[in-house]
């Protein structure tokens, strides 16, 4: 297997220098490692923050995740989804993330699309319900499996049936230090001619700390040159809970003994460099913890690597590392078997000699540089293991993610509303009402289902399509201003306008109509009129400031240069509307709030779908990967604990710092959704936007907060939406037709992946709608 490409992208996740903790100096240390192994590749960081101000990081965190926080870990994987990584390297320890047992760390590995490797620094043999969840979840979702010792292995196949092949048994790395004596260490200590034994790591109890200190008396009595070192602060969490009390303890004991002159405490977090003086000085080194399931010691590999001689309690580290001679193991809470393997190896110098030099010898290959080529093995199986996974089951992924079949289109609430005019705007229950008349709203999106229905290859339904759109194309023919170029809306049953332009809004959504219909229509008629009437709007949008009235227009640009693809206008409108809509993303948004505003309000993925077709049809910087960025972290904020569609309420909607509205739900916003992930899905070849598409449609059939369809399975009419108990009876123009364009969209999808490759959509160009 060859190294990790050097021009790929490697991510580091865990705590981090310079917080104070193990782990935090392991992966440090192990991304330096990688780095110098393949000096091209650009290691990045992500840090658990423990405290809400976080640490002075340096320059490789790229992102910084509170422990606590359910959406840090969801924002994380959004920011290496976007092309920031290649393969994610995870430092686990259960107690550095948040929620039961860490199970935060799962919200972002269910978001994440790139390969994991896992680096497991516990692996529990016994694990509660919640562990055994967590570990689970974290093995199914790992490529590969890293831990330091091979009990590690053992326990992940006997406990939680891991294969032995997932599995890479890497120790811990060490510094690359050459073998020395000790005098010269001693010298800045004034230890010279003392026999020192040293323990180091952050204090808790844990590490049985007092059974050393209780050994010292006999040490002592036999090598009265003898001095016990013991180098660390205690551990900050255990200082926030009570303080120094455990360290007091330690003091107090040697004082009784009558060894307070022979232990020496170093409260006091150090360096690597001062660390390896300290080593250095050491003759003997002293781990007498006290719980066997211990699988990795980065102070005992650090120790073994400098050729130093060690006691330890057989926690599963220590077993087997100093197995076979290479150190002395000792009883847990033995101060006596402490005290013995200890004055026989000062008693024999020839022997200690010997231990030394072996241990040495024996651990070249943990250097940090050795273990950061072994990881990058690691990463590269990782990586090729992703590849032909998802190659071989997208075809299946997408198939199995279909719940259940569309209902049928049927119009018959569509005719409805409609009359010699074009389409009412509400209905009561579902009779229309005529005292609120029609708008150019409903006419234009009305118009786009039929162009849609003409288009795909759903069975038509009974009824005359080609009546029904030149209704609707004739009312925005009659609602353009000949005078100004603007779009009115609102219009009397008695045919009379109430405006003489309407909203921004309105407008946009006029030419997406006409625009769309310039290359969809059927009806050459139809073609020739919404290309005139899109032509004569479309100056007018140069001026506007709604963003969604720039990506109503740009779904209609995107249409109308389908069938006149080098029309001067509208290239440039579309390259001035994009950039506006980029502009404005850039001034707001960031890696936890990465949308174009400071509120998320209404018919929101129209932002995104209206990016990404820009960033297809023509890459204009950044388009598609930001709309793709936006539009995930929109499915995040829409998509419920259970796994359903909820979309942002009207009724307050999305703050930025300040809360959210769950109701009243919109129709509209489903349909969007549906639209915008359905175009996700055909530029990217993603399944997650297939399901997300199927998961928002779902809304309308009932798969939401309510349990309650809105849609009417016997004239294909839907519910003015969802109110907090219930849903409104009313099935207006707007939401039956978000609903019945929703489902022309999702049955020619569902067509497309039936009749054709499973890569083939890849290169499919689907218009907008």
């Amino acid at each position: 297997m060859s190294l990790f490409p050097s021009s790929r992208r490697i991510a580091f996740l865990g705590d981090y220098v310079p917080r104070r903790c193990g782990i935090a100096t392991f992966t440090h240390n192990l991304c330096e490692a990688v780095s110098g192994q393949a000096r091209d590749a650009q290691c990045i960081v992500i840090a658990m923050n423990d405290r809400p101000e976080g640490y002075d990081y340096p320059g490789e965190v790229r992102f910084e995740v509170q422990q606590k926080d359910v959406e840090d870990y969801r924002a994380a994987a959004y920011e290496l989804n976007q092309g920031k990584a290649d393969v994610l390297s995870i430092q686990h320890e259960f107690g550095i993330y948040g929620g039961p047992a860490g199970g935060h760390l799962l919200g972002l590995l269910k978001e994440l699309r790139i390969p994991v490797v896992t680096t497991l620094h516990t692996v529990l043999p016994d694990p509660d319900a919640a562990q055994r969840r967590v570990m689970e979840e974290l093995v199914s979702r790992s490529g590969r499996l890293i831990v330091m010792a091979r009990k590690g292995a053992e326990i992940l196949r006997d406990t939680y049936g891991v294969p032995d092949a997932k599995v890479d048994v890497i120790p811990h790395g060490i510094p690359d230090v050459a073998f020395a004596g000790t005098e010269e260490f001693k010298k800045p200590f004034g230890m010279e001619g003392r026999k020192v034994l040293l323990t180091f790591g952050l204090l808790g109890p844990g590490k049985g700390i007092e059974h050393g200190i209780r050994a010292m008396p006999e040490i002592i009595r036999r090598h009265p040159e003898a001095v016990y070192l013991i180098l660390g602060a205690t551990h900050p969490h255990l200082v926030a809970r009570e303080g120094e009390r455990y360290r007091t303890s330690l003091e107090h004991l040697a004082e009784d003994l009558g060894v307070a002159d022979h232990v020496v405490f170093f409260n006091r977090f150090v360096s690597d460099q001062d660390l390896g003086q300290f080593i250095g000085a050491a003759d003997i080194y002293l781990t007498p913890y006290l719980n066997e399931a211990q699988i990795t010691s980065g102070a005992l590999s650090y120790v073994f690597g400098a050729g130093k001689v060690v006691i330890s309690t057989p926690y599963w580290h220590a077993s087997e590392l100093l197995a076979d001679g290479r150190g002395v193991l000792v009883p847990f809470r033995d101060p006596d078997a402490i005290a013995a393997a200890a004055c026989n190896l000062l008693d024999d110098g020839d022997l200690m000699d010997r231990m030394r030099r072996r241990a040495y010898e024996e651990s070249r290959d943990t250097t940090w540089p050795a273990v950061g080529r072994r990881y990058l093995e690691s990463f590269a199986k990782a990586q090729s293991d992703h590849r032909i996974v998802a190659e071989s089951v997208l075809s299946r992924r997408i198939t199995a993610t279909r719940p259940g079949k569309l209902p049928p289109v049927i119009l018959t609430h569509l005719e409805r509303l409609s009359d010699g005019t074009g389409i009412l705007q509400h209905a009561v229950y579902n009779v229309p009402n005529h005292h609120e008349g029609y708008c150019t709203d409903d006419n234009a999106r009305a118009f786009l289902l039929c162009n849609l229905l003409e288009q795909s290859a759903i069975p038509p339904p009974k009824v005359n399509l080609d009546l029904l759109a030149t209704r609707y194309l004739a009312f925005l023919a009659a609602a353009l201003h000949p005078a100004t170029g603007r779009f009115r809306n609102f219009m009397s049953h008695d045919r009379r306008w109430l405006e003489d332009h309407g909203s921004e809004d309105s407008h946009g959504r006029a030419l997406w109509a006409t625009g769309s219909g310039t290359a969809l229509s059927p009806n050459e008629g139809h073609r020739r009129l919404c290309a005139e009437l899109f032509e004569r709007g479309l100056a007018a949008v140069s001026s506007f400031t709604s963003p969604r009235a720039w990506a109503f227009a740009l779904l209609g640009i995107h249409g109308y240069l389908r069938a006149h693809p080098t029309h001067a206008e509208s290239l440039a409108a579309r390259d001035h509307l994009t950039t506006r809509l980029l502009d404005c993303r850039r001034a707001c948004a960031d890696a936890r709030w990465p949308w174009f505003e400071n509120s998320v309000t209404y018919e929101n993925a129209r932002l995104c779908q209206a990016l990404i077709l820009s960033g297809r049809q023509h890459p204009h910087e950044d388009s598609l990967s930001h709309g793709l960025e936006s539009l995930r972290w929109l499915a995040g904020r829409q998509t419920s604990p259970n796994g359903h569609f909820r979309p942002i309420g009207t009724a307050g909607f999305l703050h930025r710092h300040g809360g959210r509205a769950d109701f009243d739900q919109q129709p509209v916003e489903a349909q969007a959704m549906v639209s915008a992930c359905l175009d996700a899905f055909h530029a990217t070849g993603d399944a997650f936007w297939h399901r997300e598409a199927r998961r928002a449609f779902d809304w309308f059939l009932g798969r939401n907060d309510l349990g309650v369809a809105l849609h009417d399975p016997t004239s294909g009419g839907c519910r003015d939406g969802l109110h907090h108990h219930r849903a409104n009876e009313n099935q207006g123009a707007e939401s039956t037709l978000a609903f019945q364009i929703a489902l022309a969209e999702m049955t020619a999808a569902e067509q497309h992946l039936n009749h054709s490759h499973p890569h083939a959509h890849e290169h499919s160009d689907p218009l907008p709608a």
